[in-house]
């Protein structure tokens, strides 16, 4: 079952039980694919649009963007809207895979730098794309870009 079938399944689950929050959050989900599906439109050979792999990176801005949000209302004293937007990164995240630890992720660095031969910072553009071609929606790549910086520097 692709990312797709999960969240349009969760969808008609929250709607037959009436899920009102829940609803909401996964139909911006859908939204923000179909966004993605229209964007590529005419720009690739592919019948179907986004890869699951999109829909994992799409997904992961989802929850940065409202990590963000919930950061600044809270910096504002709007708890009910930094607590709204909390809520939905609980339910974007039922469909992540598990994030990883800072130890996995810093053998993944390891790993990376290692399968590509990486020897200065020049490479690190390599070693980014390794670790996003294998860790798409498990890794936090803004954490990552220090981490890999830090190796090779």
């Amino acid at each position: 079952m692709d990312m797709r079938d999960k969240i349009n399944a969760a969808l008609k689950d929250a709607m037959r039980s009436k899920e009102a929050d829940r609803l909401s959050t996964l139909r911006l989900i859908n939204a923000a694919i179909k966004d993605k599906d229209i964007a590529l439109r005419g720009t690739t050979d592919e019948e179907g649009g986004v890869s699951n792999d999109d829909v994992l990176g799409i997904m992961g801005r989802m929850v940065k963007q409202r990590q963000e949000s919930a950061r600044a209302y809270e910096e504002g004293g709007r708890l009910e809207l930094a607590e709204k937007e909390l809520s939905e990164i609980k339910i974007i995240e039922e469909f992540l895979p598990k994030q990883l630890s800072e130890d996995e992720a810093e053998a993944a660095v390891d790993a990376a730098i290692a399968e590509v031969g990486a020897a200065s910072i020049r490479d690190m553009g390599k070693v980014m794309g390794a670790l996003k071609a294998k860790y798409t929606g498990r890794m936090d790549f803004g954490k990552a870009g220090p981490m890999v910086k830090g190796r090779l520097g």
